[in-house]
């Protein structure tokens, strides 16, 4: 990037400075609001990052059929500024925005502006991390994200359980951080290159030709350090006891938004790094890793539904969920030979996975708050205490069981379809058989809902304005995009794919 550059360059990172003011009124609002007016911080900071959610579509990303891979790239080669990472900082800034506003009714975080602002932080990391294209911009990106995380997930500094799941995400994410960087270093070490779009050139030197064992392990080292941030079996250990301690905002935000950064990433690096014309030794780079995705959705998939099936805390059958929600995620970017469908089926996927689960945590808020019980088993009767909520915990059930006018239904669609197209068969169908398995636990929740009784079925549980819009925003776009909506979204995503391919 020239000096000339500069104006052109700020469309590519417009999210971040909207961001990096938002921080800095957030703290202004901390120090000087009164305490009994610091619940507008949860409004300024969701409203604001709902409208900077626009801001990618505003100021998009070069299109048009001469249009080159070094055109989208920003800031020296940090950034790569394409319709993939349109979509996925729209995505993670939407997030942020509807977690904040659910924040408002959880009594641990409504009222603390250190919350939105660490909040803010982290969104800022997942935006970065969307379009890295570098070396030193992925590791900073990653930590930028995940270490507010950590601070979130300890938040309740008075509970024991929220202390203990942030020390364990802590230690882990240290460890798969630490793994992650000798990866990262390893290949700067062998190339002298740290943009992602350069290396796959000097990887395919002679040097390497021979002897692929040095970059085959700095690639399983890289894919650790994947496996943790995605939750990703045999890398997940953390997750239960995360999403059950952390304040319930934090669980929403960390199985949506760091979850689809991650995933974003992961796309951006493998195409880039190790593309289907990376010859090591007597075989294609690109058969190795797709097969050990394919490894990891199938044991993903399996071990998140089947250990779901014996959880009695709502917040934990939720993260074991989403355990197995990474394993079908893993079916799209295994079906990579298919090129557009398989990152489109990734794209699409993750973004009505946002709207869903966030739908079903915003229900769970509202009934620990009222309960202050987090155990499936209270849901009984809540058909009858508040039909409303009861509902929209259904229709975030259905849609992450895949089931129809829902938008994961298309979402599992698309995803299995890809891996048709890439001549993994077995793949999908190990997918549909954990649907299968995945649909009794939605459902014994259901049951519990409508079907058991309460001795408490006369206590209404209160919603207020804010968690309605919410809980009424998520509901319809989830079953927007199981509708009419999903090919729209598909085709975006479609968009999203190809220029990710032009390398």
């Amino acid at each position: 990037m020239t000096e000339f550059d500069f104006l052109t360059s700020l469309p590519s990172i417009a999210p971040e400075i909207g961001l990096t003011i938002m921080a800095i009124v957030v703290l202004f609002l901390e120090v000087y609001l009164p305490e009994s007016q610091r619940r507008n911080i949860a409004y300024v900071t969701g409203i604001g990052l709902i409208l900077l959610a626009a801001t990618p579509l505003i100021w998009g990303p070069p299109t048009g059929s001469g249009v080159t891979a070094q055109d989208m790239l920003y800031w020296g080669g940090m950034v790569r500024h394409d319709v993939l990472s349109q979509i996925f900082k729209v995505m993670v800034l939407l997030a942020g925005g509807i977690t904040s506003l659910m924040a408002v009714d959880a009594t641990s975080v409504g009222r603390k502006g250190e919350f939105y602002l660490i909040l803010i932080i982290s969104t800022l990391g997942a935006c970065l991390l969307s379009g890295a294209a570098d070396l030193i911009m992925v590791f900073l990106a990653l930590e930028t994200m995940t270490i507010p995380l950590y601070v979130l997930t300890a938040f309740r500094r008075d509970d024991s359980r929220s202390a203990e799941g942030g020390m364990k995400y802590f230690l882990f994410g240290s460890f798969a951080s630490a793994l992650m960087l000798y990866g990262l270093s390893l290949l700067y070490g062998f190339t002298g290159q740290t943009n992602l779009y350069v290396l796959a050139e000097y990887l395919s030197t002679s040097a390497f030709a021979s002897q692929p064992i040095p970059v085959l392990g700095a690639m399983v080292l890289i894919i650790v350090g994947f496996g943790f941030k995605i939750s990703a079996v045999p890398f997940h250990f953390w997750t239960p006891d995360v999403y059950e301690g952390a304040p319930t905002p934090v669980t929403a935000y960390l199985s949506v938004a760091s979850k689809a950064a991650s995933f974003a990433l992961l796309l951006r690096f493998f195409i880039a790094v190790f593309p289907i014309e990376l010859v090591l030794g007597d075989q294609v780079i690109q058969n190795f890793w797709v097969g050990l995705m394919a490894v990891l959705a199938t044991v993903s998939m399996t071990l998140g539904n089947v250990i779901a099936l014996a959880q009695r805390n709502i917040k934990r059958l939720l993260a074991y969920s989403s355990i197995a929600q990474a394993g079908y995620i893993l079916i799209g970017v295994a079906a990579i030979s298919s090129q557009e469908q398989g990152v489109a089926a990734v794209s699409f996927y993750l973004f009505m996975y946002t709207f869903t689960n966030l739908l079903a945590f915003a229900v769970v808020i509202l009934f620990s708050e009222a309960t202050g019980s987090e155990t499936i088993a209270d849901f009984a009767g809540l058909n009858r205490r508040s039909p409303w909520l009861a509902l929209m915990l259904t229709v975030a059930l259905l849609s992450l069981a895949g089931i129809p006018p829902a938008a994961g239904f298309f979402g599992k669609f698309f995803l299995f379809n890809a891996a048709v197209e890439a001549n993994l068969t077995w793949l999908a169908i190990v997918g549909v058989l954990n649907s299968i398995v995945a649909l009794y636990y939605y459902l014994v929740v259901i049951k519990v809902m409508y079907v058991d009784r309460s001795e408490d079925e006369d206590k209404p549980i209160p919603v207020s304005t804010s968690s309605a819009w919410v809980m009424g925003i998520a509901s319809v776009a989830v079953i927007i995009l199981g509708t009419f909506g999903a090919q729209v979204i598909f085709n975006w995503a479609v968009e999203g794919a190809k220029s990710l391919f032009l390398l």
